[in-house]
């Protein structure tokens, strides 16, 4: 009987229809934006941070954007995975991004604490795209940007660390 109920159940691409993803994919093309715009900063502040502190942030903000780097990569597939294209225009990405490029020249303190205000977008920009892939069941996107988040916590505190 239990052979005959499985050949009867019918099985779509990834388990989702396309509503069902929508708002997943909303806020993973927020997060790319987000992201994009974040990749930008951290490498201008890599290239322009000065002081006593520099060599310690200038490596420190290199390990940022190459992190971000891959993890642009990794969002922008698993949009493709539900048939979306993430084709993104700089002017797009702009518009949809809520981390915006600082209209100053910044400080290398300041540059800290820009990067902890962007945690804090990306942060509650995952937030969204876990809740709504917990709501449509969606575990691998989900287990992704809690992955995210772990790391991005984790470096929350250490950036927050180094301003005390």
């Amino acid at each position: 009987m239990e052979t005959v109920k499985a050949k009867n159940k019918t099985f779509k691409k990834l388990g989702f229809t396309y509503l069902e993803t929508a708002e997943i994919v909303v806020t993973l093309n927020t997060l790319l934006a987000n992201y994009q715009v974040f990749y930008n900063k951290l490498r201008n502040f890599h290239w322009n941070v000065e002081g006593p502190d520099f060599f310690e942030l200038h490596e420190e903000f290199e390990n940022e954007y190459n992190t971000t780097k891959e993890q642009i990569d990794i969002v922008a597939e698993r949009i493709r995975a539900f048939g979306i294209k993430p084709n993104f225009t700089l002017n797009k990405t702009m518009e949809m991004a809520h981390i915006k490029e600082p209209t100053k020249e910044l400080t290398a303190i300041e540059m800290v604490r820009e990067v902890l205000r962007d945690y804090e977008t990306l942060h509650n920009n995952m937030l969204d795209g876990i809740n709504a892939s917990l709501e449509t069941g969606d575990v691998v996107t989900e287990n992704m940007l809690t992955d995210f988040l772990t790391r991005l916590e984790k470096r929350n505190w250490m950036f927050t660390s180094y301003l005390k």
